[in-house]
């Protein structure tokens, strides 16, 4: 007779296992303070003994991960548990692990720790360079980081493209192959659209998004939303940075950053909402999965997916300005006094390109990152050099945006990804944008009080949906599982096109 999930979770070795997974999960947490710390905090003269610190935690969590103690609890709780529900903890666990344990022992020590060293190194470099639009001082960290992420896609291998050895670690199971196709009927679908407003482009004014909002009140209104939709600041804290991120130490310590423009009141409102998106989903995460490969998002496209889903779906709503600018106005009311929700909205949902990714409008947004998948696989294949790519990225900016940068700084130094080593990552938020509108409709076909409830300023009943529908199974299940038990389908371009089609067509008279 098959052990119980009782007995399994009750043996040593699955108690063993649990330790180690435990002190794994605490070296990364200690990693992401000292992140955080950097990008927050940090005095500039600290880069140097920052990177030292986080490549010596990142050997350190990789040497525990990958010792053969693993390797042999694994194979003797995989038997044990192979009749247990799919979803439940013990299997899922044993699962999880192993999946993380053959990428992780692919790769050597000496190669995870000079990663972490060298991604601290050009953070702090990519934070001057783009403060001093000087690309070739950052240049020769990107050519390491390139070079030690091919190294690290060859060792642990791929069947076609070496693309798809990165992309796996963001979102398990997807390939180059699975996502072009996808992409390119998306962008088929977008490209008329992009065209079709650029002719009806005086439709939409935002100049009163452009008046001049003080910072100190630009702050209290983030904190203010950040609170109405459901963050918790008992668990987490806002702070600025150059880039705005989310990052999580456990169930009880998940932070924000967001970044203000003195003369766009939408910048920091929005990277506060989207950022607190991500946010949400760590804080539903449940306690039970914490200090183990379980407490994560299913994959960084489903993570985006919350972020999106808050920022655009919600926020840029007519709802939810039906219910923010009174608030807005409190704050702002020289500027806002005399407004009207409507006036807000469209406002918000201005349609033109941009040169920099995270201030452009969700029609536009996607072709971003079209750009940038094609230029990191090239980078990754030996098509393009790192001397090249200001070059490339100007002329790719203008064939994808019809636009080119006025300098580095707003062009191929805007993202701080490649900074972290993060190659195969940019695709997530493609992804996301599909997935918050199929989520989101699934929700209030589901809870139809939903978009009456935002206009009210009652957010429960969609993060409630949230925590119950995708929070909950934490990194149980694939994304690919996940989509089919949340909507019962796979991804489809359709439901996003379609609300994207809708939305901009009655905003532009198409």
């Amino acid at each position: 007779m098959s052990p119980s999930a009782e007995e399994v979770r009750s043996s040593s070795e699955f108690a063993e296992l649990l330790e180690i997974l435990g002190t794994v999960a605490d070296l990364h947490a200690a990693s992401a303070v000292l992140h955080w710390d950097q990008e927050t905090q940090m005095p500039p003269g600290g880069a140097t003994d920052r990177a030292l610190a986080l490549s010596t935690l990142a050997r350190l969590g990789h040497e525990t991960l990958v010792q053969p103690r693993v390797g042999e609890l694994l194979a003797r709780l995989e038997g044990r548990t192979a009749d247990l529900p799919y979803d439940s903890f013990e299997a899922s666990l044993v699962r999880v692990t192993r999946r993380h344990y053959q990428r992780a022992i692919k790769i050597p020590a000496r190669l995870a720790a000079e990663l972490a060293e060298a991604a601290s190194l050009a953070t702090d470099a990519w934070t001057r360079a783009k403060a001093a639009n000087d690309f070739g001082a950052f240049a020769p960290h990107l050519e390491r980081n390139v070079r030690l992420v091919r190294e690290v896609a060859d060792c642990i291998g791929y069947a076609q493209h070496r693309y798809d050895a990165l992309l796996d670690e963001y979102e398990p199971g997807m390939t180059l192959d699975d996502i072009r196709p996808l992409f390119a009927r998306l962008k088929d679908r977008l490209v008329p659209l992009v065209r079709a407003i650029a002719r009806r482009a005086e439709a939409v004014d935002d100049a009163v998004l452009h008046q001049g909002y003080d910072e100190a009140g630009q702050w209290r209104l983030t904190v203010e939303v950040l609170r109405a939709i459901g963050y918790d600041f008992q668990r987490g804290r806002q702070d600025r940075s150059a880039h705005p991120f989310t990052t999580s130490f456990g169930p009880g310590d998940v932070r924000v950053t967001t970044r203000i423009d003195p003369n766009d009141f939408s910048s920091a409102l929005y990277s506060s909402i989207h950022e607190g998106g991500h946010a949400l989903y760590e804080q539903g995460i449940p306690e039970a999965l914490r200090r183990t490969p379980l407490f994560d998002g299913a994959s960084l496209g489903i993570h985006e997916s919350q972020s999106r889903l808050w920022e655009n779906v919600v926020g840029r709503s007519r709802a939810f300005w039906r219910f923010l600018l009174p608030k807005a106005q409190a704050i702002f009311p020289e500027q806002l006094g005399r407004a009207d929700a409507e006036t807000l909205y469209r406002a918000v949902n201005r349609s033109q390109p941009s040169e920099i990714r995270t201030e452009a409008d969700e029609v536009t947004y996607n072709l971003h990152i079209f750009l940038r998948l094609e230029i990191e696989d090239d980078l990754l294949e030996g098509r393009l050099s790192v001397a090249d790519l200001p070059d490339a990225w100007n002329a790719k900016m203008e064939a994808y945006l019809g636009l080119r940068p006025r300098d580095d700084a707003h062009g191929v130094l805007q993202d701080i990804h490649w900074s972290h080593a993060s190659i195969g990552y940019f695709p997530t938020y493609t992804l996301g944008n599909i997935l918050s509108v199929q989520f989101y409709e699934q929700a209030c076909r589901e809870r139809p009080e939903i978009p009456d409830a935002i206009e009210h300023g009652d957010f429960a009943p969609l993060l409630s949906w949230l925590r119950e529908r995708i929070h909950v199974h934490g990194a149980k299940l694939t994304p690919q599982e996940l989509v089919q038990r949340v909507t019962g389908g796979p991804i489809r371009i359709e439901p996003y096109v379609a609300y994207l089609e809708r939305k901009y067509g009655e905003l532009y008279g198409l």
